[in-house]
């Protein structure tokens, strides 16, 4: 008996191979959109860094091939619009972050790393992400409605006597321009996904099986839009117009359960490590990023939208190198305005200030951490790395 199933076996397997029938899944894809942390700010030269720390130097060995070169990941194929003046696309490697003072990563490298690896396939990300984009306006999806104005910015539009009407008008125009975008291009790609990936077998199919939504800047820096934002409940325009366009995603690509993450703000670091002279933002950053997260706990979302802590992938050395170090700047310009002193003085007296606050070692670490602002998370490629694994992470333990 068991001869005989073991040869039916042999004889179906044959026939399947024989037919050019294969067992391939559907392509699995993920969508990445937001705003400039999500474009990625990291330039190549902090990936560095990432192998200084022995927490996070496995993630460097993931990145690097054996002679130091970056890695070209045969089996992730990527579509990034917004990051550069034209789509960019191909295999997954470095480059894929911000144009501007490039090449940079975002999120989306160690994000398509660890997910592939997880899954042991193929993956396509598509990638949308433009900076200093708003929810509230620039992302705004259907179902949220036109913007309202609120009546303390009426109050100030008419004592600068503005036409109100106008700056109604305007605002209609612009709003959801890069909701509509991003779908857009999520659409085009996907009905010729072999002009990305061009092994794509169309009989196969492909998969949404994730969302990631990385923003949140523009909203939480606007006391306009949100004038009690350093209160309880200040940012809740925010939690609607992002339950809304979840919501939205889902109706529009025809995925009425896609996986969403939200990558929730966390420049900075964890509020409760302020520095003393940052402590008058945590009430705000901490509000937002209750907002922000809090359409992961509505009742219609359970099971399939998630909030990641981005604070949590901060650099806390980082920081307290980078405060050193606007230090160092202030001395900078108090000896610039020093007119008592001569080029050479000035020089030998900032190098002296500088060695007082740094070693050798500390001012490598920073040099090599760092390439930009505080909100684009430092430009650290440690601190992104670090977020896209833990998205990737993220949607991995619901296929658990």
């Amino acid at each position: 008996m068991t001869r005989q199933i073991s040869l039916s076996l042999v004889a179906l397997i044959l026939c399947l191979l024989n037919s050019g029938v294969t067992e391939a899944g559907p392509l699995k894809v993920y969508i990445l959109a937001g705003q400039s942390n999500m474009q990625g700010h990291a330039h190549v030269r902090t990936i560095d860094h990432i192998g200084m720390d022995p927490a996070t130097a496995p993630i460097l060995k993931e990145i690097r091939n054996t002679d130091g070169t970056d890695r070209v990941f045969e089996n992730i194929w990527i579509s990034a619009l917004g990051v550069a003046d034209e789509e960019l696309h191909g295999k997954l490697t470095t480059g894929y972050g911000a144009a501007g003072g490039g090449p940079k990563i975002g999120p989306e490298l160690t994000f398509g790393i660890y997910m592939q690896q997880h899954l042991q396939e193929p993956i396509l990300i598509i990638k949308t992400a433009w900076g200093g984009k708003s929810l509230h306006t620039d992302f705004r999806s259907p179902s949220a409605g036109p913007y309202q104005f609120n009546e303390q910015q009426l109050q100030g539009l008419k004592k600068q006597g503005k036409d109100i009407e106008q700056i109604r008008q305007d605002r209609v125009t612009a709003t959801g321009v890069y909701y509509r975008l991003m779908l857009q291009h999520v659409n085009d790609v996907l009905k010729n996904i072999e002009r990305v990936y061009p092994d794509y077998d169309s009989k196969a199919g492909y998969e949404l099986s994730g969302f990631v939504w990385f923003q949140g800047w523009n909203d939480m820096v606007d006391q306009g839009v949100y004038p009690k934002r350093d209160m309880p409940g200040g940012y809740d325009a925010y939690s609607s117009a992002l339950a809304h366009f979840i919501r939205d995603v889902r109706k529009d690509l025809s995925s009425p359960k896609l996986p969403f993450v939200i990558g929730v703000m966390g420049a900075g670091g964890p509020v409760d490590k302020y520095s003393p002279d940052r402590k008058r933002y945590a009430p705000i950053h901490s509000e937002f990023r209750k907002a922000m997260a809090a359409p992961a706990s509505l009742p219609e979302f359970k099971g399939n939208v998630k909030a990641v802590l981005t604070e949590e992938s901060w650099d806390l050395q980082l920081t307290e190198l980078t405060s050193r170090w606007g230090k160092v700047q202030g001395k900078n310009r108090s000896l610039n305005n020093d007119k008592t002193l001569n080029p050479e003085q000035r020089k030998q007296q900032l190098d002296e200030f500088t060695n007082e606050l740094f070693t050798a070692e500390a001012l490598a670490t920073l040099k090599s951490g760092t390439s930009n602002a505080e909100y684009h998370y430092l430009g650290s490629a440690k601190i992104l790395a670090r977020i896209g694994k833990s998205f990737a992470d993220a949607i991995v333990s619901w296929e658990e």
